[in-house]
């Protein structure tokens, strides 16, 4: 375990992440608490984050789209949401595969935005729904908005997904989940899936949720017993063990495999050789008949 002599906070190693209140789940944030997070030497590389010494990689804002910037590749969202600080969400652009010389490619692509899939936190939120997430109204306002490009199709930054970012125009209000990264030592956020914000009510009870969970879980340092670390310890090791004893059962089974396909070669092979003796044989057989059958009706010597 890692410890951090400024605060005396101690860091668990990763297998105690399954017990934090917030590895699994969308930690609601403000822009400001997202540019305090920080990175430990003993998760460097992980995209993992820290405040305090919870572990977080997945996070959920509302606020106020106050800018769009189209890039190569990437659309950039400036998000602020009045906690003191902005924050870039990153939109992930689909590469289009280079046209072939003299074809005509289709310019139809999939404009529907991502499925959603099951919040970590489970949180019952009336904005969730009033409006599904990724989703929006053919007759909604912020479609008026045009897309710059509007024939470009955004994905989701994990599982790749597409997704209709056309209503998040500099103007709109939303809410955003996303994961976590580090561009030029600047706190960013990859863009999982969003929601329209129907109204100021939704907002504030969002900023309430926000406050609430800052102050009992965030402010809070991190603490686990030593009993609980042996615990869960031995079940990393147990899990360890298991996935070892796969492997090795997975290996025996491509062995048996690999000596069932040998023998049934070899059996093949034997049986081939002995039905080609017998043919052999046969043809043996054969002439010899023919040979006696020509001599007895004399036709070996007009025949030859």
């Amino acid at each position: 375990m890692a410890t951090d002599g400024n605060v005396d906070l101690t860091f668990y190693p990763a297998f105690c992440f399954k017990a934090s209140p917030t590895h699994f789940t969308w930690v609601k944030m403000g822009a400001a608490d997202v540019h305090r997070l920080r990175r430990s030497n003993e998760f460097f590389g992980q995209n993992i984050f820290f405040y305090n010494n919870h572990p977080i990689r997945f996070v959920s804002l509302v606020g106020l789209v106050v800018a769009r910037t189209e890039i190569t590749r990437r659309t950039i969202l400036t998000l602020d949401d009045s906690s003191g600080a902005t924050i870039d969400i990153i939109v992930l652009q689909q590469t289009q595969p280079k046209p072939k010389p003299y074809s005509n490619p289709s310019t139809k692509h999939t404009d529907q935005p991502a499925e959603d899939q099951a919040d970590p936190d489970q949180d019952p939120e009336p904005e969730a729904e009033a409006t599904p997430w990724s989703n929006f109204s053919v007759t909604s306002k912020t479609t008026l908005n045009t897309n710059p490009n509007p024939q470009q199709t955004h994905i989701t930054a994990t599982d790749k997904e597409p997704i209709n970012i056309i209503p998040l125009q500099p103007g709109t209000t939303i809410r955003v989940k996303g994961t976590l990264s580090l561009f030029r030592q600047k706190m960013q956020i990859n863009l999982e899936r969003f929601t329209l914000v129907p109204d100021t009510n939704a907002e504030m009870a969002f900023l309430d949720e926000r406050l609430r969970f800052l102050i009992e879980v965030l402010s809070v340092p991190w603490v686990l017993s030593d009993a609980e670390i042996r615990g869960y310890r031995v079940d990393a090791e147990m899990g360890d063990v298991r996935a070892l004893e796969e492997r090795r059962r997975v290996e025996r089974r491509g062995v048996k495999r690999r000596e069932r396909e040998e023998r049934d070669a070899r059996v093949i092979a034997k049986r081939y050789e002995r039905e080609e003796r017998e043919r052999e044989k046969e043809g043996v057989f054969c002439r010899e008949d023919g040979v006696r059958v020509m001599k007895r009706f004399g036709w070996e010597k007009s025949g030859s």
